[in-house]
């Protein structure tokens, strides 16, 4: 599929990866409708990005307004080709605290909520929108390209909740693109490593330092740019479908 012309949906597109792939997408010529909770930063990425982005506030953890939004701008694009499902939070407990204390049940379920129950609502409206694409001439009908973590596959001490939640995305994956390949759609995965988001912005510089050496090469961290990118290239390869690409300069993460 070509990115030029083409419709895309990006959830947590008002900052770090999100924002990085709609930097990317409208580049390349694509208009980008950026889903998030926060509006403030969501209209200011929006103006950011010009007249091929606008905001559109979205809680992907209420159905109502997830199925009404997807509405909305199947109406104002006329049609949406791809998704980039980039909301998520990242919580962090152990199961026992050094103090006895037990992890908090209610923070588990709402890290599941969104980050994997809140994702696959907005797949199954998006892709429903999809499915009443125009193939293109592979019969592709609309790419949708999820966020996981390589905490999916080595999780570290109080990351049970977010683990559960990322090895979610990444067990369905290949289900969703057998699912939804009789009808044009392609379904990828991008895990994550160490990336230079919001999420470590106001980390000291030494610890940014020892993140970076964890991995093999380049050592330094990833960027919302380096998430861009692989997801342009993901978009316009007809053939990557169903996998997982690990964007981690092949980072092992230790226990802690």
């Amino acid at each position: 599929m070509h990115v030029k012309d083409s419709r895309v949906v990006v959830t947590g597109g008002a900052s770090g990866l999100g924002l990085g792939a709609a930097r990317r997408l409208t580049a390349a010529g694509a208009m980008v409708a950026l889903l998030d909770v926060n509006e403030q930063r969501g209209e200011e990425a929006a103006a950011e990005l010009g007249q091929s982005a606008r905001f559109t506030s979205c809680d992907v953890t209420d159905p109502e307004n997830v199925a009404v939004s997807v509405e909305g701008l199947k109406e104002e694009f006329g049609g949406i080709d791809v998704l980039v499902n980039a909301a998520g939070v990242a919580p962090a407990q152990r199961v026992v605290s050094r103090g006895g204390d037990l992890f908090d049940l209610e923070l588990f379920k709402s890290t599941i909520a969104v980050n994997l129950v809140g994702m696959f609502d907005v797949i199954r409206n998006v892709a429903g929108v999809m499915a009443t694409n125009e193939p293109g001439p592979d019969g592709e009908r609309g790419v949708i390209v999820n966020v996981a973590s390589i905490a999916a596959f080595e999780g570290q001490v109080g990351q049970a909740a977010y683990s559960a939640s990322k090895g979610g995305i990444v067990g369905m994956t290949l289900p969703l693109a057998r699912d939804l390949g009789g009808l044009g759609i392609r379904v990828m995965t991008i895990a994550p490593g160490i990336m230079d988001t919001p999420l470590l912005s106001g980390a000291p510089q030494e610890l940014k330092d020892s993140l970076a050496k964890l991995h093999v090469f380049p050592q330094r961290l990833g960027t919302p740019e380096d998430f861009g990118h692989l997801v342009q290239a993901i978009v316009e390869n007809p053939m990557l479908n169903g996998d997982v690409i690990r964007l981690d300069a092949a980072a092992r993460m230790p226990p802690k």
